[in-house]
């Protein structure tokens, strides 16, 4: 008599096993680009953005509270305000990772390019913060200069400042280098304000060593030098979100997809060209033109060759919509005479 036990041991062993295989025949031949696999690597990308968001949200939390910990020895109002500002950049993490979780969600019939323009909102809330950061830095400043006061504890407020500015110059890199690799300008922009959290550190630091040699508007002044630097960060973090929000791409990445659609058998000319971001993802629209006596399978055909050397030749390219016009033919009327008002207008 079969023990039934082992049986369903058996059979989920087996299971698991032909799961396996059929991974693995996945990744060793060529796929189709069917919906579903042109969705697996955009949602890479996003656990990838989230990953960096964690991971950086745990190294400026931990920085805060050991800088945290400086201020309630030390007294100091520059650590405590490079403090709270190294608290505002490690939360600066939390609407980026709820656009990144949005953007993982799939259209809908009133949002039917979906929810990834939700980094590019994340994005214009980064460059708010950087602003008031270096409000508030400039403000600490001049009131410091107006007021001068003592810094005492100078050791421990020099390793607090030190420890924030490491800190924050590898969480800097880390969300830079991730928001390039994954497309996310929202993402470079969140390190390029860690940066700038990282000079306020540095700020810290150097007004500490002034206050030590007994020159006590060190501090007032290397901050106010600390918000021009700042200014030049918010202005490259503006102009990359800025340049996002109104679909701008890289140039190079137009003429690239000219190229390729040129050399696709059957392809005759390439008329418009656009590339427009989604969060950190590209979509393209183009308009090629074919031979006029071609069938409709035979200039289907070619739009389907087109979309997929799109796929392959431009980077983070998720979906491309080609349409197919004829090559004109003597005496023939342009057949977008008809709606040819409609684009003047």
């Amino acid at each position: 008599m079969s023990d039934p036990h082992r049986h369903h041991h058996h059979d989920e062993r087996s299971g698991r096993w032909r799961r396996l295989r059929h991974r693995l025949a996945h990744l060793l031949t060529p796929h189709a680009h069917e919906s579903a696999d042109k969705l697996d690597p955009a949602l890479e990308s996003s656990a990838r953005g989230l990953r960096a968001l964690w991971v950086s949200l745990a190294v400026l939390g931990a920085t805060a509270l050991a800088q945290a910990a400086v201020v309630v020895l030390s007294g100091s109002v520059a650590l405590l305000g490079d403090t709270v500002h190294n608290t505002a950049d490690a939360l600066t993490a939390v609407p980026l990772g709820v656009a990144f979780l949005l953007g993982r969600r799939a259209a809908t019939r009133r949002f039917t390019y979906g929810y990834g323009r939700a980094e590019d909102l994340a994005g214009v809330v980064i460059v708010l913060t950087i602003t008031a950061s270096a409000v508030l830095v400039a403000w600490t400043a001049l009131d410091r200069l107006l007021d001068p006061r003592p810094v005492t504890h100078v050791p421990a407020v020099a390793v607090a400042a030190l420890v924030g500015f490491a800190g924050n110059e590898w969480v800097a890199r880390h969300r830079i280098r991730v928001g390039r690799e994954i497309g996310s300008a929202a993402l470079v922009a969140d390190g390029l304000h860690a940066r700038t959290a990282g000079y306020t550190s540095l700020a810290v630091l150097l007004g500490a060593g002034g206050a030590a040699l007994g020159w006590q508007l060190a501090d007032p002044v290397v901050g106010l030098a600390i918000t021009a630097a700042i200014v030049l960060v918010l202005r490259d973090a503006a102009r990359e979100v800025f340049r996002r929000l109104m679909d701008a791409v890289d140039p190079a990445l137009v003429d690239r997809a000219e190229r390729v659609l040129g050399e696709i058998p059957g392809v005759r000319g390439v008329g418009e060209l656009r590339l427009r971001w989604i969060g950190h993802r590209l979509r393209a629209e183009v308009a090629l033109v074919v031979d006029g006596e071609a069938t409709v399978r035979e200039a289907h055909r070619i739009a389907v060759a087109a979309e997929h050397a799109l796929l392959h030749a431009v980077p983070r390219l998720t979906a491309a919509l080609v349409h197919a016009d004829p090559a004109p033919s003597a005496g023939e009327a342009d057949p977008h005479l008809a709606i040819a008002h409609h684009a003047s207008a």
